[in-house]
């Protein structure tokens, strides 16, 4: 029983003491806890005063670290949870106000460190706004004067540390591109200007009077290097932390942070602004790109000496090392919008073509090898006493454009084509594929563009519709032989009959043509239009009717004499008969059918209406002048029965008008003399029955006529 109660006893005190521990422990484990935080606090408070001697210091990096401290403190404060105390409001409220007191005094230090003078001009960007523009920067202090200030590197890092120095430097690189690194691209005339004093540096500029339009890329990169060798000497060197032991080489600098942040803009401005005109226009030129090669490479290894760039090589040399591929683009680019100018030029200033004329073409090259041999083994199998040359030859002209005019910008744009082609023989494969295939591009253009260029007056004005007529044919004629002109001399992969324009050929030759047919089909809608006004030449003894009728054959005379000068010495002489027979030929069908259909003619009518046929007879043959020389014109006016179809029939009306029956009776001749040639049966009963009246003579007449 004693047993019992005694370990009952003990059991007690067991437990009391457990109890007794558990206790001392949680209190234990809460003055521990209270014990961290007030050593928080007491960090909390130590940072902030350190801060405080250091910012009256001007000792900005440690300033900024013990920020930092009291800010990792009031962290850790904030994050013990049970313990939510309102002194760590207005811990974090002084934080914040101590914070932007902090920035508010290194801004104050970096604007005294880099200084812009910028003119007041919302034109910030113009060339006389950058002449008026200026960087100061604050020279580094020597240990003597260090006192004075704090030097920039203590300014710069207690901004890294802050977390605000990538802001600061983003401004300061837009502000750098914007009134330095790209006027200077972009204006030849501007040069940096330098000038060291005794605790500033100034870059200023100005402008010289240059002729050209564009700088090289060796003066553009002298430029821009002298920017940047200035601010990596007196502002960008600066290690963004303390360097660790044995990690020198892996500190990071501003001039890194900076490259990093306008590389990219400067580069594409680089491009776009200053390799992009350097870019030759000619093939012959490109030997001479190897220099602005060089000088990008030297320039970027000169930024990468300064650690504003990496050691990855960059689009701006890349780009200039594919200058073969540039060339060519820009090449084809320009080679378009010269094609393009020259189309929607005038098409009335015109040259004179001849068959003696040409495009400066190049020398043609000697065929390949196996024509050569095509030709050793026909020639062995002909005797060379054998004379198989035919006795009658061609003329030299055979094949020759005939004379004509056409427009001057054709003529360019020919020699442009040439002039293409030849530039595609001394180029690489891949830029003589591009050439050719721009040549072809300019051609398919001009199909495409002039017709609707110039529609309106294509179809308004006959000379300009003859001219188009023309320069298209000279553009079929000579893409003829264009592609073999060229075809030894291009890439093999052209050499294989891809070399070729013959099949524009028919396009171009129906563009010119249906453009000069729809001329003519306003042209003889006019004469039609004109003659309808001649009251179908009835009652011709009406002195009011001849007078219509003559008036509508004055006006169409004077149409065809109007357009025998706008066409003359334009078109191919046999292309200007061939068109003013038809048209002239339009207005005899027309008077003929008119006639022919009268069914009853006076002899006062019969008169007038023969006076009216003599005035188309004497005065049609004079409107064929296709050359200048009015001596040299005879010929063709004698040979108006070639071009003017119904000129014989023309001319046998008006013997009818004036013949007696008899008279018409002998020029049927039983249907086969002249009359029967150009009048049918039934035309020539009808004008009997219309010029004589019903007597036994007609009637006798009219019985031969069968």
């Amino acid at each position: 029983m004693l047993k019992e109660n005694f370990l009952l006893q003990v059991q007690r005190d067991l437990n009391v003491a457990v109890a007794e521990f558990t206790e001392l422990k949680q209190q234990l484990e809460r003055d521990t806890l209270v014990l961290s935080i007030l050593k928080k606090l007491q960090e909390f408070d130590t940072a902030i005063k350190e801060y405080n001697s250091a910012l009256l210091e001007k000792k900005y990096v440690a300033a900024a670290q013990q920020l930092e401290k009291a800010r990792s403190s009031l962290k850790m404060l904030e994050s013990r949870q049970g313990f939510e105390l309102k002194i760590l409001k207005a811990l974090g409220t002084e934080l914040t106000v101590q914070t932007q007191n902090m920035l508010y005094h290194l801004g104050e230090e970096w604007q005294k460190l880099a200084v812009w003078k910028l003119p007041p001009s919302k034109e910030s960007s113009s060339l006389e706004s950058v002449v008026h523009s200026e960087l100061h920067l604050r020279t580094v202090p020597s240990k003597e004067e260090e006192i004075a200030g704090p030097p920039v590197a203590s300014v710069l890092q207690a901004f890294a540390v802050l977390g605000e120095l990538h802001t600061k430097l983003k401004i300061f690189g837009q502000l750098l591109l914007k009134y330095i690194l790209k006027p200077l691209i972009l204006y030849p005339s501007l040069q940096p200007l330098t000038e060291e004093q005794s605790d500033v540096f100034i870059l200023r500029f100005q402008s010289e009077a240059l002729t050209l339009d564009h700088s090289s890329p060796m003066e553009v990169f002298d430029k821009i290097k002298l920017i940047f060798e200035v601010l990596h000497k007196y502002l960008l060197n600066v290690p963004l932390e303390q360097p660790v032991e044995d990690k020198k080489d892996c500190r990071v600098t501003l001039a890194e942070l900076l490259g990093d942040m306008i590389w990219e803009e400067l580069s594409d401005c680089l491009i776009q602004n200053c390799l992009v005109n350097s870019i030759p226009t000619n093939s012959s030129k490109l030997e001479q790109y190897i220099e602005v090669i060089k000088s990008t490479e030297e320039f970027e290894k000169a930024l990468k000496n300064m650690q504003f760039l990496k050691g990855d090589t960059t689009d701006l040399l890349k780009y200039a090392r594919n200058v073969n591929s540039h060339f060519a683009n820009k090449k084809c680019q320009d080679v378009i919008v010269a094609a393009r100018n020259l189309m929607t030029s005038e098409i009335h200033n015109t040259v004179k073509i001849t068959p003696d004329s040409c495009v400066a073409l190049p020398r043609l090259p000697d065929p390949g090898a196996r024509d050569h041999l095509k030709t050793q083994k026909t020639s062995k199998l002909v005797h060379h006493d054998v004379n198989l040359e035919n006795e009658t030859k061609l003329s030299q002209y055979t094949f020759s454009l005939p004379t004509c005019r056409i427009s001057s910008s054709v003529e360019k744009l020919m020699e442009l084509a040439y002039q293409t082609l030849l530039e595609a023989t001394a180029s690489t494969d891949q830029c003589c594929i591009q050439l050719f295939y721009s040549v072809r591009n300019i051609f398919q253009l001009f199909y495409d563009v002039v017709p609707t260029y110039h529609k309106e007056n294509l179809q308004k004005l006959p000379q300009l519709a003859a001219i188009h007529h023309n320069n298209c044919m000279y553009i079929a004629h000579h893409l003829l032989t264009l592609g073999h002109q060229f075809r030894y001399r291009l890439t093999n992969i052209l050499c294989d009959g891809a070399a070729t324009f013959v099949d524009m050929v028919p396009g171009f030759r129906r563009l010119g043509m249906e453009c000069f047919l729809a001329q003519m089909r306003v042209q003889r809608g006019e004469i039609l239009e004109r003659l309808s006004s001649a009251r179908n030449f009835s009652n011709m003894d009406d002195e009011e009717n001849y007078c219509a009728a003559n008036k509508a054959i004055r006006q169409v005379l004077h149409q065809l004499k109007r357009l025998g000068k706008v066409w003359q010495d334009v078109l191919p002489v046999n292309i200007y008969c061939k068109a003013m027979g038809t048209l002239l030929n339009t207005a005899l069908t027309e008077i003929v059918t008119r006639i022919a259909a009268l069914e009853d003619i006076s002899a006062e009518d019969a008169d007038k209406l023969y006076s009216l046929c003599r005035t188309m007879v004497e005065e049609g043959p004079q409107v064929f002048t296709p050359l200048p020389e009015d001596d040299k014109n005879k010929k063709y006016q004698e040979e108006v029965p070639v071009y003017v179809q119904k000129w014989m029939t023309f001319k046998e009306l008006m013997i009818i008008l004036q013949a007696n029956l008899q008279e018409i009776v002998d020029q049927w001749a039983d249907g086969k003399g002249p009359l029967a040639a150009e009048f049918s049966a039934a035309e020539v009963k009808s004008l009997i029955r219309a010029l004589f009246q019903n007597t036994e003579r007609r009637a006798a007449a009219l019985a031969k006529i069968k």
